[in-house]
């Protein structure tokens, strides 16, 4: 196998680079989060207070799917802008942007202040989050992808991918604690707003970690080498294909493997993390409270084994944990709502945490996965438009869906077949996936930039 052309950054720099990506977005996926929580336990009463409650709820997470609709457009643009112009710079730019929404719902006047303009307001920054976290997402893993060491690329990559319980972990645990310190009415009145609030503080922290690190060193040499070329060629033939253009042309196929990919990681992942809010309260008899710690703690167990998950992936394989994540997601519904079911907070525990562990063997591997998938100028594309348009059928309608499977059918049991379904879609994508963990990032070479030859051999070389 050959070397790897470029030697990893020394570990400072590279714990550096993993924090600034870690936190930045566990600032994106609290706020993204946050709504989510949010809409399961008080939007319905506050945005829609004239419907049925289940309708109510059905509403308000049908603002909550309109955040995943957004969510192509960003990965189009920062994935096209990123590709271009460079990781650092668009993940800035979309902590902004998902920070600024965030803290102006936190202001929001309800419904009873301003009738109906009230959820459209709330649609509106949903559709700014969404943007906003479509873009995140892929620039985040890539940063680490690009600068760490490849033999562990899987290790370091997953480090983003812990943002994401991260931060469930941090929202959740705020609304937790509001909760149980204010009174029912207080909460519905003012103390909902606080938690959207403190993204403001947030944002500064992350946006000072994150100006502070580098550009990635792959994209600057594979700039480098994409302006030589442009330079030489003849005066009629200097126009460059748009990276949207090259990744449908050349990584339709991965990108269609992402997609399917994410189907179960996805949708298990917001009917575990998000519609149980709804079904351990209205079916199961629990409160909100007593759900709320339940994600806690899961959440806490979820964020310390994606590291070891994605660990794994550089040991045996990307497909082979990923696979393991999915049969197990399946397996796993009819026992995660029949513990549900008992009403115990020790059997609450036990469905999520092995809910979100099985969870994790999909999500750890996946930054790497889809990185590995595609060549170094259209990767932010690839990565972002496989994952992010993959969550418009997956997690976008996930909790709708289980809502209204409840309220039609009074039972768990078509939700746990719902969710069955996705993991056989996500086992048929990633079985029929080549591996890729000993690709080599700065190898990978766009068949359009790079002529003919590498058209025949793009994305084969191993490190």
């Amino acid at each position: 196998m050959a070397s790897p052309t470029t030697s990893p950054p020394p570990p400072a720099n590279l714990r550096r680079i993993v924090a600034a990506s870690l936190i930045g977005t566990t600032i994106e996926w609290y706020d993204f989060f946050l709504y989510g929580s949010a809409a399961a336990l008080v939007f319905n009463k506050l945005f829609f207070p004239d419907s049925d409650p289940l309708v109510g709820t059905l509403l308000s997470f049908l603002t909550y799917a309109v955040g995943f609709a957004a969510r192509p457009l960003g990965a189009l643009v920062f994935g096209h802008y990123g590709d271009r112009l460079g990781r650092k710079k668009l993940l800035v730019l979309s902590l902004l942007l998902m920070g600024g929404a965030t803290f102006a719902i936190g202001l929001l006047p309800t419904h009873a202040t301003v009738g109906s303009a009230a959820p459209v307001l709330l649609t509106v920054l949903r559709l700014v989050q969404g943007f906003a976290l479509g873009g995140e997402w892929g620039g985040a893993v890539l940063l680490v992808s690009e600068h760490g060491d490849a033999r562990r690329r899987g290790f370091w990559a997953s480090w983003p991918q812990t943002g994401a319980p991260a931060g469930q972990l941090l929202a959740t645990g705020v609304l937790s604690l509001l909760t149980a310190v204010l009174s029912d009415s207080a909460f519905v009145s003012w103390g909902w707003r606080i938690p959207f609030l403190l993204s403001g503080v947030l944002v500064v922290v992350g946006l000072w970690i994150r100006l502070s690190v580098d550009e990635s060193p792959v994209f600057q040499q594979a700039l480098a080498q994409a302006e030589s070329r442009k330079a030489a060629r003849a005066a009629g033939d200097r126009t460059e294909r748009l990276p949207l253009v090259s990744v449908l042309r050349h990584h339709w196929r991965d990108v269609l493997v992402a997609m399917g990919a994410r189907m179960a990681e996805n949708i298990s992942y917001y009917v575990i993390t998000a519609f149980i809010l709804v079904y351990a309260t209205t079916s199961a008899g629990v409160s909100k409270q007593t759900a709320l710690n339940a994600v806690l703690i899961a959440s806490a167990v979820h964020f310390a084994v994606i590291p070891a998950w994605g660990a794994l992936s550089d040991r045996i394989g990307r497909r082979p944990v990923y696979l393991l994540g999915a049969a197990g997601v399946g397996l796993w519904m009819f026992p995660f709502f029949w513990l549900i079911d008992t009403g115990g907070f020790g059997y609450l525990i036990l469905a999520v945490t092995v809910g979100l562990v099985l969870h994790g063997a999909m999500y750890a591997p996946q930054a790497a996965f889809f990185a590995e998938m595609f060549a170094t100028r259209m990767r932010y594309s690839g990565a972002s438009i496989g994952a992010q348009f993959a969550s418009v059928a997956a997690g976008a309608p996930a909790p709708l869906i289980a809502t209204a499977l409840l309220s039609a059918y009074g039972s768990s049991t078509p939700i746990a077949l719902y969710v069955i379904a996705a993991a056989m879609l996500t086992l048929i994508a990633v079985g029929v996936a080549k591996e890729t963990r000993h690709r080599d990032l700065a190898d990978v070479e766009s068949p359009a930039d790079a002529g003919p030859t590498a058209a025949r051999t793009a994305g084969a070389r191993t490190v």
